[in-house]
C-alpha cells in the first residue's frame, strides 16, 4: 500500500528518495511527493520545499528536476487514498505551517514542519476540531494533516519530544516520518500497526527510514525492524530507538537482502504474466530442501520456546483456525479440504477483517495459522493479535516474507519462496501458499498416524512433480488467449467449482474481476439452482473448473442445468473426463489429473485468462485501479 521513505545524508538525497519510491511502485499508489530540507540554488537554504503531484513516480523525479530539488535531509511518500480523493492537496507530504492569525491563511508559505504517514488515524476528526480552533488551517481532506499539525503545536525546539507527545494522542495505525525546519539533518520516526525499517547507512554519513527494507536496496543491507509504538531518531552518523514507554532500547541491526534485481521485467509483457511463468520455479525453491514431511519445517521462525516447537504444538493441538484476506483466504479455503480429509483435523476458515470483530469461542488447543504474502496485512496481523489475546497462543504462519511482522510475531512459519511479487494480483504467491499448506496438513496427518511411510513418499513425489506439471498447463496458453478474446467483450461472467476447486472458482473470480473490470461472482455448482441460475443467459459466460474426481458426474448436471438455459460453458476439464466440445461448451483439456494437489494446477489457466482478458481490454494489468499490492491499512 502507501510507501514511506527518509533519508538523513552528506549528499543530495532526493535521488535516493525517488528510487525508494520506484521500488515500493509495485504495492499501487495514486499520489506521490517528495520534501526536502533545502540545500539547493531553487531556494533559500533551510527552508522546507516539496514536489506531489498525482502522476507516476517518473513524472515526480522530472519535476524535482526540473524545480531543482536538493537537499540531505528529506521524505518522500507513495499514496493510495483513503481520506480524501486523489488530488495534489491530498498527497503526502503535508506541510504545517503554523497557526494561522486574524483569519490570514498563506498557503504558499513554505512550512515548519512536514509530514509523511501510512495508515488511518481514528480519531482524527476530534484532532481536526481541536487544531482548527487554536488556528491551524487545514488545506487537505486526509486524516494525516492533522497529525503534522499536532506535531507543529508541540513543538518546543525537540523534534523527538514532540513526536512522542503527538503519537500518545493518536488513535489508529500509523508509520509516519517527520523533519523540521529548524533542525536540519534530524528526521523523527514512528509507528503502531504499519510497518517501518530503519536503514543504517556506512561510514556514519547517512541513515534511512522506511516502510519496506526492499525500498533501501542498494543503498543499505542493515536493518534495523521497530516494533508498535517505537519512536527513532535519525541523524547523521547516530540512531536511538524509544519504547511506547519512553525508554531508550535497544533493537537488533540485521543484514538483509532486499532482492531488488527481482524486480526486473525481462522479456515479458507485464510483471503478472512474469510471474505467472515463474510458478514452476516458485513451487521448485518452495518445496527446495524438503526431503520428508517432519514438524521442524514449520521452525522457521525461531519465536518458539524450548519444549513449545511444532511437534509438541502439532501433538496437543485439536483443530485449525485460518485467517486471512483476498487470495490468501481461497488458498484457507483450499487448506481447509485438505486438513479435514487427510489429517483429519477440524478446520475453520476466518476472512481476518471480520474475525476480530464478532464474538467467537476460543480454544487453547487450537492451532492459528495467519496465511500472507507481505506478512504486514494489517487485517490479518489484527486478526493474529486479536486470537492470541483470547488465549490461542498455537500460532504459525505461512508468509513470502522472512523478515515480516508476521514471522515474527507467530511462533512457528512456512516461508514460501515465491521471491517478490510486483503484480498486484497475486499469482506465484498463491500456488507457494498452497505447497506450504499441504505440507503443513501432511505434517499433522503424520504426527497423527494417519500417513505411512509410503503414503509420504508418494505424496511427496507428487509434489516435486509439480513444477513439470505446472509447465505443461503453462503451454495451453494459446487456447487460452482465444477465450480471453471472446471475454474481453463481456460485462459479467460466473464461475463454479465443487468441493476443492470451488475455492478455486473463487480465486479465478477474484483474478478476473482485479485486472479486467468484469463483474464475475463464484458459486459452488450445486448452489446453481438456489439462485444464480436465473443469471445465466448466452451474454453471460460460465467458466467450470472440472477436474475428474468423485463430484464429476454431479459437475456435468450442473453444466446441462446452464446448456438447457442457453448459457455458454468454457471448461476446464481433464483429459479423461469424457467432456467434449460442441454448440456453447468450450474445453480446454489439462494435461493430467492430479488429485489432492489439482488445485494448484487448475488456478493456473484461470491466472492467464485473467492476464489476457485485462490486455485485450487494455487495462493497467500490475496496477489496477483503486487497489494495492500490499494492504496495511485496515
Amino acid at each position: 500500500m502507501c510507501g514511506i521513505v527518509g533519508a538523513v545524508s552528506t549528499r543530495n538525497i532526493v535521488p535516493i528518495l525517488v528510487q525508494g519510491l520506484q521500488r515500493l511502485e509495485y504495492r499501487g499508489y495514486d499520489s506521490c511527493g517528495v520534501a526536502v530540507h533545502s540545500a539547493g540554488a531553487g531556494a533559500p537554504p533551510g527552508e522546507l520545499r516539496r514536489v506531489r503531484g498525482i502522476a507516476r513516480v517518473a513524472d515526480l523525479a522530472a519535476q524535482c528536476e526540473a524545480e531543482q530539488l536538493v537537499g540531505h535531509t528529506g521524505i518522500a511518500h507513495t499514496r493510495w487514498a483513503t481520506h480524501g480523493a486523489p488530488a495534489v492537496a491530498n498527497a503526502h507530504p503535508h506541510f504545517s505551517l503554523g497557526p494561522h492569525e486574524g483569519g490570514r491563511v498563506e498557503p504558499d508559505r513554505p512550512g515548519r514542519v512536514t509530514l509523511v504517514h501510512n495508515g488511518i488515524i481514528e480519531n482524527h476528526e476530534a484532532l481536526r476540531h481541536e487544531l482548527t480552533a487554536r488556528g491551524y488551517h487545514f488545506s487537505s481532506q486526509t486524516d494525516t494533516e492533522t497529525i503534522v499539525h499536532l506535531i507543529d503545536s508541540l513543538y518546543e525546539g525537540d523534534l523527538m519530544a514532540a513526536v512522542q507527545a503527538a503519537v500518545k494522542r493518536l488513535r489508529g495505525s500509523y508509520s509516519i516520518a517527520v523533519v523540521h525546519r529548524d533542525e536540519p539533518q534530524r528526521l523523527v520516526g514512528a509507528r503502531e500497526g504499519s510497518p517501518l525499517v530503519l536503514g543504517v547507512g556506512a561510514d556514519g554519513k547517512e541513515n534511512f527510514l522506511a516502510s519496506d527494507a526492499m525500498a533501501l536496496a542498494g543503498v543499505t543491507d542493515q536493518i534495523v525492524y521497530l516494533e508498535d509504538g517505537d519512536v527513532v531518531d535519525v541523524q547523521l552518523g547516530k540512531h536511538w530507538v524509544c519504547d511506547r514507554a519512553g525508554q531508550r532500547v535497544t533493537r537488533a541491526v540485521k543484514t538483509v537482502q532486499a532482492m531488488s534485481g527481482a524486480a526486473e521485467l525481462g522479456p515479458y509483457r507485464h510483471y503478472m504474466q512474469k510471474e505467472i511463468f515463474e510458478q514452476p520455479r516458485a513451487i521448485g525453491d518452495t518445496l527446495e530442501g524438503v526431503q520428508s514431511v517432519v514438524p521442524e519445517l514449520f521452525e522457521a521462525s525461531g519465536n518458539h520456546a524450548p519444549g513449545d516447537g511444532a511437534y509438541p504444538t502439532f501433538q496437543s493441538i485439536r483443530q485449525v483456525l485460518i485467517l486471512a484476506c483476498g487470495t490468501s483466504y481461497y488458498a484457507g479455503c483450499v487448506a481447509k479440504y485438505w486438513l479435514e480429509s487427510i489429517a483429519h483435523v477440524p478446520c475453520q476458515v476466518e476472512i481476518a477483517s471480520e474475525y476480530r470483530y464478532r464474538t467467537s469461542v476460543p480454544d487453547p488447543d487450537t492451532l492459528v495459522v495467519t496465511i500472507t504474502q507481505s506478512g504486514e496485512t494489517a487485517d490479518t496481523l489484527a486478526a493474529l493479535r486479536h486470537a492470541q489475546s483470547l488465549g490461542m497462543r498455537h500460532t504459525l504462519t505461512v508468509c513470502n516474507v522472512a523478515t515480516s511482522a508476521m514471522v515474527r510475531e507467530c511462533k512457528l512459519a512456512y516461508l514460501t519462496r515465491a521471491g517478490i511479487e510486483i503484480g498486484v494480483a497475486s499469482t506465484k504467491a498463491f500456488t507457494t501458499q498452497l505447497a506450504g499448506l499441504f505440507l503443513l496438513t501432511l505434517a499433522l496427518a503424520k504426527v497423527r498416524g494417519l500417513l505411512s511411510d509410503e503414503q509420504e513418499s508418494a505424496r511427496l513425489k507428487a509434489m516435486r512433480h509439480l513444477p513439470v506439471a505446472l509447465q505443461s498447463v503453462l503451454a495451453l496458453e494459446p487456447q487460452i488467449i482465444d477465450w480471453a478474446e471472446q471475454f474481453a467483450a463481456k460485462e459479467n461472467a460466473l464461475f463454479l467449482g465443487r468441493g476443492l476447486h470451488y475455492p478455486i472458482a473463487q480465486e479465478g473470480a477474484l483474478k478476473l474481476k482485479e485486472i479486467t473490470y468484469i463483474h464475475a461472482e463464484a458459486y459452488a455448482a450445486g448452489e446453481l439452482k438456489h439462485g444464480p441460475l436465473a443469471l445465466v443467459t448466452s451474454s453471460m459466460p460460465v467458466v467450470t473448473v472440472a477436474p475428474n474426481d468423485e463430484l464429476l458426474e454431479k459437475l456435468k448436471s450442473n453444466m446441462q442445468e446452464v446448456r438447457a438455459r442457453g448459457g455458454v460453458l468454457y471448461v476446464l476439464a481433464d483429459a479423461d473426463s469424457q467432456i467434449e466440445s460442441g454448440d456453447g461448451l468450450h474445453v480446454i483439456r489439462m494435461p493430467e489429473h492430479y488429485s489432492a494437489l489439482s488445485p494448484i494446477l487448475h488456478v493456473v489457466p484461470l491466472q492467464l485468462l485473467a492476464y489476457h482478458t485485462a490486455v485485450a481490454r487494455g487495462t493497467d494489468v500490475d496496477k489496477p485501479r483503486n487497489l494495492a499490492k500490499s494492504v496495511t491499512v485496515e
